[in-house]
């Protein structure tokens, strides 16, 4: 019985943990490898054949970052553009808000210092901020 006893109780072997870490001598040898250069082509010149064969690439034009914003705007002016929504739609145009406004800056941008200052004077000034609920 001693002898069953011995064979389920015998001990598993412990795995030792490998504790080798390279020498510096192996370091510094794997870091001191010559570094083969890529061999350096000459520059050819493109030939007129394969500047003809090559069709020229259109410029991209770049995106144009856009940026929400809010503002106060007062109700007549706001059903001003409801209006002149519906009147681009009778002239075959869809039009959205931000587009009318960006007509509207294009428009003033046009503009001589001149009648610029009399549109501006045309605008009463409005209070900034959210409106009071009724």
């Amino acid at each position: 019985m001693k002898a069953a006893s011995a064979k389920t109780q015998r001990a598993q072997p412990v795995a030792k943990k490998a504790t080798t870490k390279p020498t510096v001598k192996a370091t510094v040898a794997k870091a001191v490898k010559p570094v083969a250069e890529p061999a350096a082509k000459p520059a050819s010149k493109p030939t007129l054949k394969k500047q003809a064969a090559a069709p020229a690439k259109p410029l991209k034009d770049k995106k144009v970052k856009v940026v929400r914003d809010s503002f106060t705007i007062p109700k007549t002016e706001l059903l001003q553009i409801g209006e002149m929504k519906k009147r681009a739609l009778t002239l075959g145009v869809g039009v959205k808000k931000s587009e009318l406004i960006r007509a509207g800056l294009s428009a003033l941008a046009g503009m001589t210092d001149a009648s610029f200052k009399k549109a501006l004077a045309s605008i009463p000034t409005i209070k900034t901020g959210r409106p009071a609920k009724d």
